[in-house]
């Protein structure tokens, strides 16, 4: 057993012993995860040495869609599980994969390319492993030492990506942001992207403009109808349904701690509602992603059916190799729907 998971488990007991509201004052079964399913572990497992085995030497994911969002998606996958990063079987993936994120940072403008949906995840990415992951460890055998160019501390790349995030906000029309730093249109999809980012870095310690934050907020609401649709761009009109933008909106209001909020109540409602609707294509993989954490955020029951049906859609899609459809992109992000069976990301927190 790794020492993440036996963390978790005398926590777990603590909890039973003492009472959930002796540690967190919240149900340890929510909080914890129950007993985790052989299938999920079976599927994470294979699909993890998956990405170790794909991963290049610089620490990045190189097929199809790659950028430093896909390094940040599959460097969560990793911190997912409880695998400990500094000393775990995994640990040198997660330290290349850091290293690859901060590496590929422009150091004066603190852009995490290749477009600002990348720099949301890949700022997510950092904010998660921001705390966990030992700086001192990151640059071992891999050049560059904190403080040079290259060698930047995890705390100094999220420092300068918020700084990236918010000056981009303040050019743009729409107080948000579209795919370049400089678009001055915006759509729901890229900003809640960054605005996730920049919830996981404030919540990980670091200084984001409470502005910033309200005004990427106020743009999700503009965009969110009472029916709980969320147009795509502009923040108004064009309230097409889309389960994908419902989901995202849900999770950032819920995780900016507003639930109490009707446009809250709308997506999630419309969301938690339908169950059984299934995306295909490449809105597939982050449709799961954001749907895990929104149900979860929102309805535990619900998350609860919707986790299964997905453990089952997963174990049958899986490849022999342990990837989904052969990407990195795809194989991270069906492992990140699953990773609220594990409890261990900050951001997975309700």
């Amino acid at each position: 057993m790794n020492a993440a998971r036996s963390i978790r488990l005398f926590t777990l007991i603590t909890a039973a012993l003492l009472g959930p509201s002796a540690i967190f004052g919240q149900d340890p079964e929510l909080r914890f995860g129950g007993r985790i399913p052989p299938e999920v572990d079976a599927i994470y497992e294979r699909g993890l040495a998956w990405l170790a085995q794909h991963q290049s030497e610089e620490g990045s994911w190189q097929d199809g869609q790659s950028g430093s969002g896909v390094d940040g998606i599959c460097l969560m996958a990793f911190l997912a599980s409880g695998e400990d990063p500094n000393f775990g079987k995994y640990a040198p993936n997660i330290r290349r994969a850091v290293r690859a994120i901060i590496a590929a940072q422009d150091s004066t403008t603190g852009y995490l390319p290749s477009s600002m949906y990348h720099h949301g995840f890949a700022m997510l990415a950092l904010s998660e492993a921001y705390g966990v992951v030992d700086d001192s460890l990151i640059w071992q055998g891999g050049g560059g030492k904190p403080g040079q160019a290259g060698g930047r501390s995890i705390a100094e790349a999220l420092d300068l990506a918020i700084r990236c995030a918010v000056t981009s906000q303040k050019k743009n029309r729409w107080g948000a942001w579209r795919y370049n730093p400089d678009d001055n249109d915006a759509d729901t999809s890229v900003a809640g992207a960054v605005l996730m980012g920049l919830l996981a870095a404030r919540n990980a310690g670091m200084t984001v403009p409470d502005d910033s934050i309200t005004a990427a907020l106020e743009y999700m609401s503009r965009s969110t109808g009472k029916n709980g649709y969320v147009a795509y761009s502009g923040g108004f009109g064009g309230m097409g349904e889309s389960m994908n933008r419902s989901a995202i909106a849900t999770l950032v209001q819920a995780v900016s701690k507003n639930k109490d909020s009707w446009e809250y109540e709308a997506t999630l409602e419309h969301i938690s509602t339908r169950l059984e609707h299934r995306e295909a294509g490449h809105y597939l993989e982050y449709f799961r992603y954001y749907m895990a954490q929104a149900l979860f955020q929102g309805d535990y029951e619900s998350w609860q059916k919707w986790n299964a049906a997905t453990v089952r859609q997963l174990e049958e899609s899986q490849a022999d190799d342990g990837s989904f459809s052969g990407g990195s992109y795809q194989t991270g992000m069906s492992l990140l729907a699953l990773g609220l069976n594990y409890r261990f990301l900050p951001i997975y927190e309700r």
